[in-house]
Formats: C-alpha cells, sequence, structure tokens
C-alpha cells in the first residue's frame, strides 16, 4: 500500500492558502468609503444590453457581467469576479513554476511576490485588465509547455487564450506583436512548420469572428476609440514615466523580478526560454512607441516572476537567514506601501499624508494635473448620492413611459442605474456605449437631466423654451467625488419638438463617434 506524499499534500496546502489569501486581501483592504468605479458601472450594464461588440471594449467583459447579473448583481459578486480572476493568474504562476520543476519554495515566491504587488490593486476593479493579466500568464504557459513537448494540445489552449483575451481586450495584440520576432529569431521559430499552429490560429480567428464582424459593419469603432484614447489620455503619458512604473508595480517584489529579467538573460540553464525576456523586450518597445499607460503591460510580469523565484530558490538553497529576509522585505515594504497600493485611507486620511501621495505621483490623473485625490478612488464616490438625487426626480413623474433619464457621461448613466431603487430607470447618455441604448419608441414628455461638474449653463437656458417647468433637485456635494458639482434637473412638460431634437443629437453624436 502507497503513502500518501506529504510533500504534494504540504504544496496544496499553500496554495490553497495563497488563493484564498489572494481573495480575503482583495475585500479586506478596500476601505468601505468608496463605492465601485464609474468604468464598472458601465461594464456591467452591458450585461443589459449583449452583443458581438462595444464601442468602449470587447464583449467578453458583457457576458462576466451576465454571470455576476444571474448571481444577484450584488458588490460583492463584482468584486469577487476581478479576485477570482487574479487568484487564476496566481494559479499559472504556480504551474510555470511547477514546469520548470521549481520547489515548494519557489512556488510560496512567486505567489508572496504577485500578491505584495499593484496586481493585488488591479483585482479590485471589475475592469478588463484582471482578465488581461490572466490571459497573458496563461499564453505564456502553454507555450512554455508545448516548447517542451510539441504536445498540440498546448497550442490549442494557447490560442484559446489569445482569443479569450482578444475579446477581453484588444491590448493582446502588443503581446502577439513583441511575441512573432522574439520566437522568430530564435529555435523557438519550429513552431511555424507545425500544422497545428495554423489550425489553431483557425480556431482562434473562428472564436473572435462574431466581434471581428461587428467591428467591420460598424466601421471599427475600436479605431475611433483609440483615437479618442490618444488624444485625450495617452497625450499626457511620458515615456520615461512609463518604464519607471514597470518597476514601482512590483516594488515591493523587486529582487524576485530583477532576478527573472537577470537570469533569463544571463542563466545558462535558462538559454532556452530567452524567447521570454525577447518577448517582454518587444513588447514593451511597441508599448513605449505607442505612449500606452503603464499598466498596460502588466500581463508580462506574473511569467518573469516565476523565473525569477525559481532562480532565486536555487540560490537560496538551505541559506535560509536570506530566505527570510528575503520574504521580510517584500512582505513588509508591501505593508509599508499599503496606503499607496490600494484603497486602504479615506480621502481624509489620503489629505492628511499629502505630500507622501504627491512624492509617488499617485495624485497625478490622466489630465497630466494633480489632484487631492488618486484618479480612480475621486471615481469611487458620489454615486449613491447622484443616484437618490435622481430617485426624487423619478419619484415625482407620473408617467415613467414617456420619461427619459440623460446623463453627462457614462459613469453618471451607469452608477444610475446600479443604486436606484427603481431598476427600470434605464438611464443613457451621449457618452460611450450609452449612446446607442436610447429608447426614444415613445414622444418624450419629461426630462430627468444630470450636468456634468463644471455646468456652464446652471439656469438652463438652453432647454427653458422646449419645457413648461424646469426644477434643480439638487447636485453631488460628496467631498472630493469627481462629478462634485454635477446637477440633477427635472424638466416637465416638453414641447412636440423636444423628441426630434434629441434623436438628431443622438444622430450627430454617432456620426462623430
Amino acid at each position: 500500500m502507497k503513502s500518501k506524499n506529504p510533500n504534494g499534500l504540504a504544496e496544496y496546502s499553500c496554495l490553497v492558502f495563497f488563493l484564498i489569501l489572494k481573495l480575503v486581501l482583495s475585500f479586506a483592504l478596500v476601505n468601505s468609503v468608496y463605492e465601485l468605479h464609474r468604468d464598472e458601472f458601465l461594464h456591467l450594464d452591458q450585461a443589459n444590453h449583449l452583443a458581438a461588440g462595444f464601442t468602449s471594449v470587447p464583449p467578453l467583459t458583457s457576458l462576466f457581467s451576465w454571470l455576476i447579473k444571474a448571481f444577484g448583481n450584488g458588490v460583492f459578486v463584482v468584486k469577487l469576479v476581478p479576485a477570482l480572476m487574479g487568484a487564476i493568474a496566481i494559479l499559472y504562476c504556480w504551474k510555470i513554476v511547477d514546469f520548470l520543476k521549481g520547489n515548494l519554495l519557489a512556488k510560496c515566491l512567486v505567489a508572496v511576490a504577485c500578491i505584495c504587488s499593484s496586481l493585488l490593486r488591479l483585482n479590485t476593479l471589475y475592469q478588463p485588465n484582471s482578465f488581461d493579466v490572466l490571459a497573458w500568464t496563461a499564453i505564456f504557459y502553454y507555450l512554455l509547455r508545448y516548447f517542451d513537448k510539441n504536445e498540440a494540445r498546448y497550442l490549442y489552449a494557447f490560442a484559446i487564450f489569445v482569443a479569450l483575451g482578444f475579446l477581453n481586450k484588444y491590448n493582446i495584440l502588443f503581446l502577439i506583436i513583441g511575441l512573432l520576432p522574439a520566437i522568430l529569431i530564435t529555435s523557438k521559430r519550429k513552431i511555424f512548420a507545425d500544422k497545428h499552429l495554423y489550425l489553431a490560429i483557425l480556431l482562434a480567428l473562428l472564436i473572435i469572428s462574431p466581434n471581428v464582424i461587428w467591428q467591420i459593419n460598424h466601421h471599427f469603432p475600436v479605431l475611433t476609440h483609440m483615437k479618442l484614447l490618444q488624444a485625450t489620455q495617452l497625450v499626457h503619458v511620458n515615456r520615461i514615466d512609463f518604464f519607471i512604473g514597470q518597476f514601482l508595480f512590483f516594488i515591493s517584489s523587486i529582487f524576485i523580478l530583477l532576478a527573472g529579467i537577470g537570469s533569463l538573460i544571463f542563466y545558462k540553464d535558462f538559454s532556452k526560454y530567452r524567447w521570454i525576456i525577447l518577448s517582454y523586450l518587444f513588447t514593451l518597445i511597441v508599448f513605449s512607441y505607442f505612449k500606452a499607460k503603464d499598466y498596460y503591460a502588466l500581463g508580462l510580469y506574473p511569467v518573469l516572476l516565476a523565473f525569477g523565484a525559481h532562480y532565486l530558490s536555487r540560490v537560496l538553497a538551505k541559506k535560509y537567514v536570506l530566505t527570510g529576509l528575503l520574504f521580510a522585505f517584500n512582505i513588509g515594504s508591501f505593508i509599508y506601501l499599503l496606503p499607496l497600493l490600494m484603497p486602504l485611507y479615506s480621502p481624509d486620511e489620503i489629505i492628511a499624508h499629502h505630500k507622501r501621495f504627491e512624492r509617488v505621483g499617485a495624485l497625478r490623473w490622466e489630465d497630466g494635473k494633480n489632484h487631492a485625490l488618486p484618479q480612480d478612488y475621486a471615481d469611487m464616490q458620489g454615486w449613491k448620492e447622484l443616484a437618490t438625487l435622481v430617485d426624487i426626480a423619478y419619484g415625482k413623474v407620473k408617467d415613467k413611459s414617456t420619461l427619459l433619464v440623460r446623463a453627462d457621461n457614462y459613469g453618471q448613466a451607469g452608477a444610475i442605474n446600479y443604486y436606484s431603487k427603481y431598476k427600470n430607470i434605464n438611464a443613457v447618455s451621449y457618452n460611450a456605449d450609452y449612446l446607442y441604448w436610447f429608447n426614444m419608441d415613445k414622444p418624450i414628455k419629461d426630462l430627468i437631466i444630470i450636468t456634468e461638474w463644471k455646468d456652464e449653463d446652471p439656469q438652463r437656458k438652453r432647454e427653458q423654451p422646449y419645457f413648461a417647468t424646469i426644477t434643480k433637485i439638487g447636485e453631488i456635494k460628496t467631498p472630493y467625488a469627481r462629478e462634485r458639482g454635477a446637477g440633477v434637473f427635472l424638466l416637465e412638460g416638453a414641447k412636440n419638438e423636444v423628441s426630434g431634437i434629441i434623436k438628431s443629437e443622438i444622430e450627430e453624436e454617432k456620426h462623430d463617434h
């Protein structure tokens, strides 16, 4: 009778511990003062408008949103999804170390390196970024397995994750651009002689085809979206800051990261894996050329951390003091930096430690200017207050079938739909995907509008000729909310031409898009 493998049990127990720890910290390190993020509302609303494509993101996120809705649409479920994706990414790192025949120390090192990094923050937001990192990590894992055994099943798994990654975020094309030259200039180019590669590519094309057809039929809105991004956000990106950010994301795990990069370049035993470091370098160069945001490249790092952990476990074999110091630095520095990495501090606490946040650039927004709070944090406040104000206005309208709730932007519209006590309120906007979700079947008799935070027409002079009465219900007063000052107005008794004006504005906006 065979005895159970105690090492296997220990590894399994450690893996389960780290995965549970990852999930727990994703909730425990977020201050309850913060609400959902503006982007999360848009993604959640896509569950109500399932399609092969959207102007803002590819369609995979909407399917996750549909599942979230099926499980009650509560905040816990919303936050659980990205946390689970982060946990699965750690599982793939564990598998990469296992593939390298790394020991338990190496596996624990990579798990701690992933948890004690900006990846933890990334996995607290319901955005495509979490699955992006997961897909990139899985792609490296399956390529490693394929190059080792030349088994076709790994090529198909690779292709599936490329396709899912594409349907999640077009960002994955940058990885493919980086992988191609890296494989071509190494011995791994023999992959191009394998017929299964081309069958796998066909499989990937089949999976992404509905979205590609959608893009073609809608005149490639992704290109318009990228141009808008380039003009409004990426224009403020500094290439030097991009490269600095790569290391700041993993400052607590810096020794493991540097060990991964260094060993893939210089360590003889890793020479057959050089395509990984070449892919890393080529992809970073492409990102830098296009002035991408620094976090776009986060998916490159889990595999580097896995190699670094494996290398250090060899170097530190039986060197218990050094091993302890490495863990102490990784965990200790992460705890010290926690307020900067996670939304742990309330807005008042951040204001009190203003200089500390400013020094690391945490207060710089996409507009290139410093503000009172980090942008993400300002985007996570004031939404419940807004929904309450809109509900007051909504409750005053008798015939809700001829009422339109029109917000200034997608964050406002999504927050109203999520937090309103009226589940069929259907707030829309001329912004993002909401532009395509207007219901204009009936003539508009009443209108609730939400203005931008810096309202240039506080007296609503533009609308006065078209409505019998205009009442200001209130405005967002939550301190430091990005939408602070946004007003809610109830416009009653619309004239006949109002519906036509709104329809023409919708078409004009669509044309501009």
